[in-house]
């Protein structure tokens, strides 16, 4: 035995403990030889940041505490109890920690396995045990940093208790939904009875559905496209007059006069020769992320200074979007956009922009590959944009679904929003309900996630298989009134919809306001999925409208054609933002255009006594990008006359020094 174990076994026994832990999934164990280097960094942390708890439990706090008195120490092992009245009979063993908050992967390391109750901990273990919890309860709200922008105490910034009542009933009626406790739960009970119900009688006739190998599968239907969308699309495509990005920008800027939203953040005026020229070529410049400097070399008459000049001292991320939203309303007059939606519904989806590595803003984002970030855009269902982001790669999308409709100001105000599967979360979709939004989005893998019965009795004859979890009222109807707060806060703009779901959206043993949200929006999605697979028309509705979502990212895409591989090459994030809405500016400009130029055809064609069904019409698109010049016209000159070359330099010859004669 010896000469295979050796003279010191402990080594081995540590490398099958490890082994062991890894075994049921648990990668906690690998973790320390990559905190070693960086521990003295989390400790200084430690003594700068004021970490207070936002709740009354403070066994983390104590936690923090602990591993601070014990930083110093060498040992592997700490003891975790202190024995007081030592000796007989009052002698006691008492415990320094708490360990309830301490989850199991974590106990199995940090607790001695041979001891039934623990009296030591590793010490390297429960620091990074304590570091993790930190970081995920900064992130849930459970702990804030006083003073601190993002993770300040979020419970402060909601609106008084006496606020709320005050306001409570008249929103209520404004959502139209009961804001007693009992009234709500009984609601909800009933939609989701109502619902579970109807897709369980409608399964043997449902075409659509059927089960295979015990899951629940969604036929796609056949469509049948309209006679004459071939037709219409190529009468579009030969009558559309080519032209140039930059005329689209002076064309709109003549009927719309959108660059009467710039002018001197100063507030004072500053006399410039030609502003509306100016302010169009600087839109270009940075919409289509030429640059100041490739763009005087391109266009005459242009000075990398002033356009530099205009873009940080005459227009804001906020004048863009004022500019777009006028844009936005002009759009809304015209009569082709009606057949493609009502307004009322929007879609989301994020695109990723490259940046250098460099850059400390950028992430490297593990889906679509490379470092950059993301714009995140809101697209209406008639196709123009009606906000845009410009957010960090780690983040879960579902965040920033609610702030563009809240912060959109246009005469479209959608209260229907589709997205992909980052769009939604169970806490995702309570929030919205309790802002008056509808949340509709395409959920991939939508049959492994968890369905609610309304009562743990309930079964159903066809699809009681997809029930996995009870809904629990008692939880929901206690906490109604910190929900309804929290959405009263939102409207009343005390914080922003991101920074609560960013809070919210964080699993948290301890906040019983995220357990509440997440109970209801599990009951809201239940809802949404079982309508969703008893309704084809809904399914092909929310696949149409994503779609368009991803057709503006490929058209956004494709207009910012200057650069270094479409590269971002800022290093400021708000001038990133604002980099972002000059490129939204300058793609809602040419889907105007586009429309104003497919209705001149379609009028033109109908003068000739040839007319469209809308439902042909309702399946055109504005992105068209063919007629479209993104480069400039340039002129081949066979009658240039190059000067002879020269193909010697001259190079100065150095004089050599004398050699020193021998003597």
């Amino acid at each position: 035995m010896k000469i295979v174990i050796g003279d010191d076994p402990q080594p081995l026994i540590d490398d099958c403990q490890e082994h062991l832990a890894y075994v049921g999934n648990n990668y906690f164990s690998f973790l320390t030889r990559f905190y070693r280097s960086h521990r003295a960094v989390f400790f200084r942390l430690l003594e700068q940041l004021p970490l207070c708890s936002s709740t009354q439990d403070q066994s983390l706090i104590n936690a923090i505490e602990f591993i601070k008195a014990h930083g110093s120490k060498r040992s592997k092992w700490v003891p975790m109890t202190q024995i007081v009245n030592q000796g007989p009979p009052d002698e006691a063993v008492v415990p320094l920690l708490d360990l309830s908050w301490v989850p199991n992967k974590w106990r199995s390391l940090i607790t001695d396995p041979q001891q039934t109750t623990p009296t030591k901990i590793h010490r390297l273990y429960f620091e990074l045990c304590v570091f993790s919890h930190i970081s995920l309860e900064l992130q849930s709200g459970d702990l804030y940093i006083p003073g601190s922008n993002e993770f300040g105490d979020y419970y402060s910034q909601l609106i008084s208790w006496e606020e709320y009542q005050d306001s409570a009933e008249e929103y209520g009626k404004m959502i139209n939904l009961p804001t007693e406790g009992k009234a709500f739960v009984q609601e909800m009970k009933q939609r989701l009875r109502a619902a579970a119900k109807t897709a369980d009688q409608a399964f043997p006739t449902n075409a659509h559905l059927s089960f295979k190998k015990d899951r629940l599968v969604i036929h796609k239907r056949q469509r049948q496209l309209p006679e004459g969308l071939a037709e219409v699309k190529a009468l579009i495509e030969r009558k559309i007059k080519p032209v140039s990005i930059l005329d689209v920008l002076c064309d709109t800027e003549k009927w719309l006069n959108w660059t009467q939203c710039f002018g001197p953040l100063s507030g004072f005026d500053t006399k410039i020769i030609d502003p509306v020229e100016r302010y169009i070529t600087t839109t270009f410049c940075y919409g289509c992320n030429i640059g100041p400097n490739q763009l005087a070399r391109s266009l005459p008459g242009t000075d990398r200074r002033q356009i530099w000049w205009i873009h940080h001292r005459h227009i804001s991320e906020e004048k863009i979007q004022q500019a777009i939203t006028g844009i936005i309303d002009s759009y809304n007059r015209f009569s082709l956009p009606k057949v493609w939606g009502s307004g009322k519904q929007a879609s989301v989806d994020g695109t990723k922009w490259d940046m250098y590595e460099q850059n400390l803003l950028a992430e490297y984002h593990i889906r679509y590959g490379g470092y950059g970030g993301i714009g995140y855009y809101h697209i209406s269902d008639t196709y123009i944009a009606l906000f845009s982001h410009f957010i960090p790669c780690g983040v879960w999308e579902a965040v920033y679904i609610l702030d563009g409709l809240l912060k959109n100001t246009s005469e479209i105000q959608p209260d229907t929003i589709h997205g992909d599967t980052q769009s939604q979360s169970c806490t995702v979709f309570a929030l919205a309900f309790l802002l008056g939004i509808t949340l509709m989005p395409r959920i991939r893998g939508w049959q492994s996630l968890a369905f609610y019965r309304p009562s743990r009795g309930t079964r159903y004859k066809h699809l009681d298989s997809l029930f996995t979890e009870v809904t629990d009222w008692d939880l929901i109807e206690t906490h109604l009134p910190d929900m309804l707060r929290v959405a009263l806060s939102i409207k009343d703009g005390k914080v922003q919809a991101s920074t609560l779901l960013r809070k919210l959206g964080t699993n948290s043993r301890k906040n019983k306001l995220f357990q509440a949200f997440h109970e209801l929006g599990g009951v809201l999605r239940t809802i949404f999925l079982l309508q969703y697979i008893n309704d084809p028309q809904m399914q092909e509705t929310i696949h149409a409208e994503t779609n368009k979502c991803e057709a503006f990212n490929r058209f956004i895409k494709w207009l910012a054609f200057g650069g270094e591989n479409q590269v971002l090459s800022s290093n400021n994030r708000a001038e990133l933002r604002k980099r972002i809405k000059y490129n939204h500016l300058v793609a809602n400009c040419l889907i105007f255009y586009n429309v104003s130029e497919m209705s001149r055809i379609l009028n033109e064609e109908a003068q000739n006594g040839r007319t469209y069904d809308a439902e042909v019409l309702a399946l055109l698109s504005p992105y068209w990008m063919d007629h479209l010049n993104r480069f400039g016209i340039f002129f081949l000159d066979e009658q240039r006359n190059p000067p002879p070359i020269n193909f010697e330099i001259p190079i100065a010859q150095k004089e050599q020094e004398a050699e020193p004669m021998l003597v």
